[in-house]
């Protein structure tokens, strides 16, 4: 279940931190910045509450025999540490087990579990465990690369550096050639 947002109050907190950082949220190009950003917050933390398994709840009975890979699922989330965006790309690959999920859910799945506050590690588990929990497949590997604004942008300030994370389950884990072909598959244009 989402959480639901108090646009006015969060309006009035967005105000407050403006005052305290020795804005005027009174000057013309503050105006409507606390409505702004309290929409924007309700856009990108919209997965706050929401199981991330409700974005596979429509799978197919199918006996494939290989791998299927989608790749290049492109994410925007937010540091729960600062609270500064963090974005990437993920790829997911699993071994069907008789059941298969309609493709563009594991973008709507990416979707959710990175509309709210995050780390990487979190985010690569959460959507591992979603399609092993509901597709049940032999096998589920996946990778996610991320810059994060965080280190990019303040503290260490390391522009371009990047971060890959990745979960191997079941016939992933125990059979290294899977992973290589996981791995080859991401290669290919």
């Amino acid at each position: 279940m989402a959480v639901e947002m108090k646009s006015g109050l969060l309006e009035e907190h967005i105000r407050g931190i403006l005052h305290l950082i020795g804005e005027d949220p009174d000057r013309e190009g503050l105006l409507d910045t606390p409505k702004r950003v309290a929409k924007m917050y309700r856009e990108v933390f919209a997965g706050v509450g929401v199981d991330p398994e409700t974005a596979l709840t429509t799978t197919f009975a199918e006996e494939y025999e290989g791998m299927v890979v989608v790749k290049d699922i492109n994410y925007y989330t937010f540091c729960e540490h600062h609270l500064i965006p963090f974005f990437g790309k993920a790829h997911i690959g699993y071994i069907p087990n008789g059941r298969v999920v309609g493709l563009s859910k594991f973008a709507r799945l990416v979707e959710l579990v990175s509309q709210r506050p995050q780390v990487q590690e979190r985010m690569t588990q959460q959507i591992a465990d979603a399609v092993m929990n509901v597709l049940q497949p032999e096998g589920v590997i996946v990778s996610v690369e991320g810059q994060h604004l965080c280190m990019c942008a303040r503290g260490v300030k390391k522009p371009g550096s990047s971060t890959v994370t990745t979960i191997k389950k079941c016939a992933f884990k125990e059979t290294v050639s899977l992973a290589e072909e996981f791995e080859r598959a991401l290669l290919r244009d």
